[in-house]
């Protein structure tokens, strides 16, 4: 009896040993450690790059280098600030330059892994995608004669004036006789010949106007509906990548990076439309 108790002791001995050392060795072979890093950056690492999303075709957000050897360089502010995310994951950085539309529908289908194009973080692009802090806050104003300069000291001062292109100003401006022009050109002519009285843009966007018309000048009106400025568009769940970018821009923005390359990009799209 006592020969065959301890046969069966040492026999469940003998199984527990094996079976523990094949738990040990299941977990020892198992797949790649745990980590917390979402799937975009993980993505991002193993490839070695950071492919982004931007239209050119918007100076000096981004636009194309006509002075570059193949003319084919995508240059801007947001190109500058993409620079500098690539940087700070220690990646290569990749241009993918498509129409705007396409932008936030390549984020999501992980064509790009971020898209940087004067994005306003509206509340109906929010439910597909993410963004960081805003990066440059580009308010509307409005672009009248140098002559006129001091005459508008508020929005109230337009009412009934003569408005070239956008569709703002007829929301926010009293009776605003809206001059429908095909492009930002044309309006600025027609505001030059006395035709319009003033031509609504984007603070920013307006600066390169103002460096080739020495007769325009920029008012301190804005409109009030502020778009929420420029942000980088991200996928969802990607707050490790979010973070990069926002510690990317509060760095930039400390410096007077971002202030720099408004100025340098405004003037470098100036000289390319030149050429």
């Amino acid at each position: 009896m006592k020969k065959i108790t301890k046969a069966i002791l040492t026999g469940a001995v003998i199984a527990g040993m094996f079976m523990a050392g094949g738990c040990g060795n299941s977990s020892s072979g198992s797949s790649s450690p745990k980590t917390n890093e979402s799937a975009l950056m993980q993505k991002i690492k193993s490839s070695g790059k950071l492919t982004v999303g931007t239209a050119s075709g918007f100076p000096p957000y981004e636009f194309l280098d006509t002075s570059a050897s193949d003319g084919k360089k995508i240059d801007g502010i947001d190109i500058k600030l993409a620079e500098a995310v690539a940087k700070k994951l220690g990646v290569k950085l990749e241009i993918q330059d498509m129409t705007f539309q396409s932008l936030l529908s390549s984020l999501t289908t992980g064509k790009v892994d971020i898209a940087v194009s004067a994005i306003n973080p509206t509340e109906e692009r929010k439910k597909t995608v993410d963004f960081s802090d805003s990066y440059l806050e580009g308010k509307q104003t409005l672009l009248v004669r140098k002559e006129d300069a001091g005459k508008y000291k508020a929005l109230s001062d337009f009412d009934e004036k003569r408005i070239g292109v956008q569709k703002l100003a007829n929301e926010q401006i009293k009776n605003a006789q809206i001059v429908a022009l095909p492009k930002v050109a044309d309006a600025l002519l027609e505001l030059k010949t006395g035709k319009v009285d003033a031509v609504p843009v984007q603070n920013i966007v307006g600066g390169q106007y103002l460096l080739t018309n020495s007769d325009l000048s920029a008012t301190d009106i804005y409109f009030s509906n502020y778009s929420g400025g420029a942000a980088v568009a991200v996928p969802k769940e990607s707050a490790d990548v979010i973070k990069v970018i926002n510690e990317v821009i509060a760095e930039n923005k400390a410096n007077g990076n971002i202030d720099k390359w408004v100025d340098e990009m405004t003037k470098k799209a100036v000289e390319n439309a030149k050429k």
